[in-house]
C-alpha cells in the first residue's frame, strides 16, 4: 500500500519573526493528529529554514534517533556531550539522544540554511547519548541506523533514471528536490514533487523513475 501526503498538506510552524520556518510532515507540538503520529519507526520529517543568524536554542531530547540532511547552507551543531560540529550539504549527521541529551542548532552562516530532520523511535530507549557524522555520502552507501532497525539510502538521480525501492516492510520516501514517480506493484504510478512524501507498506517490486533530476531520501525499516 502506498499513501502519498504532498507538500501542502504539511504543518507550517517556526517563527518567522526569528527567521525560522518550519513545515512539518507528522503530528508536531502544538500541530497534534492523532491520525498522524507516525510510520515505522519514523515520528518526524521536519523541513527547517533558517536565516543568517537564526536558530533553535539549547533544547532537550531523549529516547530518539535525530538525523539531519543539509540542503542547502551549512548548520552549527553543539550538545551538551561536548560535540561541535558544522554540518554541509551532502552529509549525514546522527544524534542519539539516549537517556538524555542537550543540543543547539544555527545558522551562523551567511547564506539561508534548509535542511531535512527525521525522527525515528529507538527499538529500546535509554542508554548513553551517542553522536556521528557521515561527510559527502554517496548513493551507493546505505546508512545503517540499527538502533532504530532502519537504513537510510540516498538517490541522486538524473531526468528519466531508475532506482529500486528497497524491499522492505516499511519505507518511508521523502522528496527533497526535483520530481519522482514511484512504478510498479500493479499501480499507475505516483507521482511526488518536492516535499512530497510516500509511506509505503510491504514494499515489494517498486522502482522510481525520476522527472526532472531528483534528490530522494529513502528510509527502509524493518517494522
Amino acid at each position: 500500500m502506498i499513501l502519498v501526503r504532498h507538500a501542502a498538506q504539511r504543518h507550517v510552524g517556526g517563527d518567522p519573526g526569528a527567521g525560522i520556518e518550519s513545515l512539518h510532515a507528522f503530528s508536531f507540538g502544538r500541530h497534534y493528529d492523532p491520525d498522524n503520529l507516525r510510520f515505522g519507526a519514523v515520528l518526524a520529517c521536519n523541513e527547517e529554514r533558517l536565516a543568517p543568524g537564526a536558530g533553535f536554542g539549547e533544547h532537550p531530547h531523549s529516547h530518539t534517533e535525530i538525523v539531519t540532511w543539509v540542503v542547502e547552507g551549512e548548520l552549527t551543531h553543539r550538545d551538551s556531550a561536548g560535540h561541535a560540529t558544522v554540518v554541509g550539504t551532502g552529509d549525514v549527521q546522527r544524534l542519539s539522544s539516549g537517556g538524555g541529551v542537550r543540543h543547539e542548532e544555527r545558522n551562523d552562516g551567511e547564506r539561508p540554511l534548509v535542511f531535512v530532520q527525521m525522527w525515528l523511535a529507538p527499538l529500546e530507549p535509554g542508554g548513553e547519548p551517542a553522536y556521528e557524522i557521515v561527510r559527502g555520502i554517496a548513493d551507493s552507501t546505505p546508512y545503517a541506523l540499527p538502533q532504530a532497525g532502519a537504513m537510510l539510502h540516498v538517490r541522486r538521480l538524473q531526468d528519466g533514471e531508475r532506482s529500486a525501492v528497497p524491499d522492505a516492510r516499511f519505507v518511508y520516501v521523502h522528496v527533497v528536490r526535483g520530481g519522482v514517480r514511484i512504478e510498479g506493484g500493479g499501480g499507475a504510478g505516483e507521482k511526488l514533487a518536492p516535499g512530497d512524501s510516500a509511506r509505503i507498506t510491504d514494499a515489494e517490486g517498486l522502482e522510481l523513475t525520476a522527472g526532472p533530476a531528483a534528490e530522494v531520501l529513502l528510509w527502509e525499516m524493518t517494522g
